[in-house]
C-alpha cells in the first residue's frame, strides 16, 4: 500500500518537521501510524515530501525527512463546469472529479438546476465542495489540490466568457452528434469541460456556449447522471492526453 498524504501550507526545509494540528490528528489517531512508517506531506502546489515516522504524540506525529520532489502544473489544464445539484450528487461529483485528475471545478448555477446557492448558504455549500476536493485529493496521493472556484457560484455569462478565452470547451449533450472520444484536443491551454444539472442544458445556454466556442459532444448512448458524466468525460480526456 502507498504511503498516506497529508497537505500542509508550506512544505518543511529541514531534515525534522512535527505534523501537528487537523492532518497531525489523522496520522496519529486515525491512521494511526507509528515508528518507521512512511508517509508523504504535499502543500497541494505541487510540491511534495517524503518522510518517517520518529515518534507518534497526542495528535501529532515527528518526522525525520528523506526526499523532495516537484510536480509541474498539468498542462492541458482541466477545468470542468459543474451544474449545481440537489443534494449530495454535486458532492459526488466533486470527490470522483478530484480522484480523476480535474484540475479545477466551477460551480455553475444552471437556469434548470434545482438547488440554488444564494448568500451564506451558497458559501457555505462552495466551502463544503472545496472540503470534498481536499479529502478526495489526499486519498489519491495528488500533489496538486483542484481549485473549486466561484464566488460562490458561476453565472451562464461568466461561464460563457471562461468558454471564450479558452484552448478548447465542449459541452456535454446527449443530442450532440460528435463524441468526446474523436473531437480534435489541443496540445495546451485550458480545455473547460461544462457539465449540466440534473434537468439538462437548455437550449439559450447551449446556444450561447457555442457562440462562444465550445463545441457540444456526446460519451456513448446512455444518458449519465450530473454525478458522474463528468468523471466520464475526464476519464475520456486523461487517457486521450496520455495522462493515464
Amino acid at each position: 500500500m502507498s504511503a498516506p498524504l497529508f497537505l500542509v501550507e508550506n512544505l518543511p526545509a529541514g531534515s525534522s518537521f512535527t505534523l501537528d494540528g487537523p492532518e497531525g490528528h489523522h496520522a496519529a489517531t486515525v491512521q494511526r501510524l507509528r515508528v518507521g512508517e512512511a508517509l508523504i506531506l504535499a502543500d497541494g502546489r505541487g510540491g511534495t515530501a517524503r518522510g518517517e515516522v520518529t515518534s507518534v504524540g497526542r495528535g501529532s506525529v515527528e518526522l525525520m525527512m528523506l526526499s523532495w520532489a516537484e510536480e509541474p502544473a498539468a498542462d492541458p489544464r482541466l477545468v470542468v463546469v459543474q451544474g449545481i445539484a440537489k443534494g449530495d450528487r454535486g458532492e459526488l461529483a466533486v470527490q470522483a472529479m478530484t480522484e480523476t485528475g480535474v484540475d479545477e471545478i466551477l460551480p455553475w448555477a444552471a437556469s434548470r438546476s434545482v438547488a440554488q446557492w444564494r448568500g451564506d448558504r451558497g458559501v457555505k455549500a462552495r466551502d463544503k465542495w472545496a472540503a470534498t476536493a481536499r479529502e478526495a485529493a489526499k486519498q489519491a496521493r495528488r500533489s496538486w489540490l483542484p481549485q473549486v472556484a466561484g464566488d460562490p457560484d458561476c453565472s451562464t455569462k461568466q461561464v460563457t466568457a471562461r468558454i471564450a478565452g479558452a484552448a478548447a470547451a465542449y459541452v456535454l449533450h446527449e443530442e450532440a452528434a460528435d463524441r468526446l472520444t474523436a473531437v480534435p484536443l489541443p496540445d495546451s491551454g485550458e480545455i473547460v469541460l461544462v457539465v449540466g444539472p440534473e434537468g439538462g442544458i437548455s437550449d439559450a445556454e447551449l446556444t450561447a456556449f457555442q457562440e462562444a466556442g465550445a463545441v457540444a459532444v456526446r460519451l456513448g448512448e446512455a444518458v449519465l447522471r450530473t454525478s458522474t458524466a463528468g468523471v466520464a468525460a475526464l476519464a475520456v480526456l486523461s487517457t486521450r492526453l496520455g495522462r493515464w
